[in-house]
């Protein structure tokens, strides 16, 4: 896989030439692919991964600058690739293992447990529904799916100091509105 070999193909290719895909495809596919069996065990994943890789490059190539090796560009592109995977795959088995320890085995619904359970849940209800909507989602991922800080502020794609506010202010008001239920009813307070 020789980037000069390929230079006047690249140019094709970012003209739209389907030939010179399939030119640049054939040369590069087996480099490409060892690089990521390396990476990846599975072979569907690998495939995957393969066919992400080359969509990329096919977005990416008006990108490409002609004066650095091709091969570098194209096997950047594969690691970024892999590192996605490896992401997602990550999350989804992180995903699965907290809906395994939150499954709840049924009980006789006349239990105490339940009871306690089932009132406590609309409790918590109330006092989220006490939230806006940009509290609350920081409420729900930080204690319901357990995210850190750092990683709901990528995934709301807001910086990590207006997180940390949202979840202080979050935390605040849910204090404030469990002591004026608390006071209202005449029970416990439990959110300290």
């Amino acid at each position: 896989m020789q980037g000069s070999d390929l230079t006047p193909w690249l140019q094709r290719l970012k003209e739209g030439d389907k030939e010179a895909f399939r030119y640049v495809y054939d040369r590069t596919v087996d480099n490409v692919y060892r690089t990521v069996a390396l990476l990846v065990s599975g072979r569907q994943d690998i495939e995957d991964i393969m066919n992400e890789i080359y969509f990329k490059l096919w977005l990416s190539l008006p990108n490409y600058d002609p004066k650095r090796p091709f091969r570098n560009w194209l096997h950047g592109i594969a690691i970024r690739q892999v590192q996605d995977w490896r992401r997602r795959k990550w999350r989804r088995f992180r995903l699965f293992e907290r809906q395994k320890m939150l499954e709840i085995q049924p009980e006789h619904p006349r239990t105490d447990r339940v009871i306690v359970w089932n009132e406590t849940t609309r409790e918590l209800l109330e006092l989220l529904n006490h939230l806006s909507y940009k509290l609350r989602i920081v409420v729900v991922l930080r204690y319901y799916h357990e995210y850190s800080l750092t990683e709901i502020s990528e995934l709301l794609a807001v910086p990590l100091g207006t997180v940390k506010s949202r979840h202080h202010q979050a935390l605040k008001e849910l204090r404030k509105h469990s002591v004026e239920l608390d006071l209202e009813e005449g029970g416990d307070c439990f959110v300290h």
